[in-house]
């Protein structure tokens, strides 16, 4: 759930299928909407941030707050002015580093030495914002860029019947279900291929229910 305009994700498992509660676990993703940027450090091009994440959390915290700082103004300045001038109309990254990180959670991260990137997640106190702001100095201190592509799979077109994040709009729907039915009336294939397309559809609708 979203503080900042209420809506939700819901994010689909199949553990049956699941090999690694880190790298991409989830089978579909469900929003709102897809955004425009989202950090996602599941993606596998996230691996090098995920492993920078790391190594920061393994120094001595007073080094690691360093290097924060150090980042924040960096964090406030938009990328624009370092993209060059042939490229200066293309979609850039605002990155802003958190408010507030829990050091006191930093000190036990630090003292209990995660192996990998999982047992670091597994410790308590670590949340969106060590998770976020690890992964802004692991890109603007050593270059490892995590990945901004928001990985939802598919948006709620018309909200959910449990009124999450909004009450279904019955309407859009039947307008949407009417464009559908009248674009495969019409579309100029055969009636072999008409009929193979509704397969195709009906298939689709079952795989994706079950997620």
């Amino acid at each position: 759930m979203s503080p900042e305009d209420r809506t939700a994700r819901r994010y689909h498992w199949l553990s049956d299928k699941t090999t690694d509660f880190v790298v991409e676990p989830h089978n579909a993703i469900v929003g709102d909407a897809k955004r425009e940027k989202a950090l996602d450090m599941t993606a596998r091009r996230s691996e090098s941030a995920r492993k920078a994440s790391l190594d920061l959390v393994k120094e001595p915290t007073r080094k690691l707050s360093r290097l924060f700082e150090d980042a924040r103004p960096l964090s406030q300045r938009s990328l624009k002015e370092w993209i060059p001038q042939t490229r200066a109309e293309q979609p850039f990254a605002v990155l802003t580093m958190p408010r507030g990180i829990n050091w006191n959670t930093m000190r036990r991260v630090y003292e209990f030495q995660p192996r990998n990137y999982e047992e670091f997640l597994s410790i308590k106190g670590v949340g969106p914002a060590t998770v976020r702001g690890l992964a802004l100095v692991a890109e603007l201190v050593y270059g490892e860029k995590p990945s901004w592509e928001d990985p939802v799979k598919y948006s709620f077109a018309y909200g959910g019947k449990d009124g999450v994040p909004f009450p279904v709009n019955r309407r859009a729907m039947d307008e949407s279900i009417s464009v559908l039915r009248e674009t495969w009336r019409n579309a100029k294939i055969d009636d072999g291929e008409r009929a193979r397309s509704l397969q195709r559809l009906r298939q689709f609708v079952q795989e994706n229910a079950k997620l």
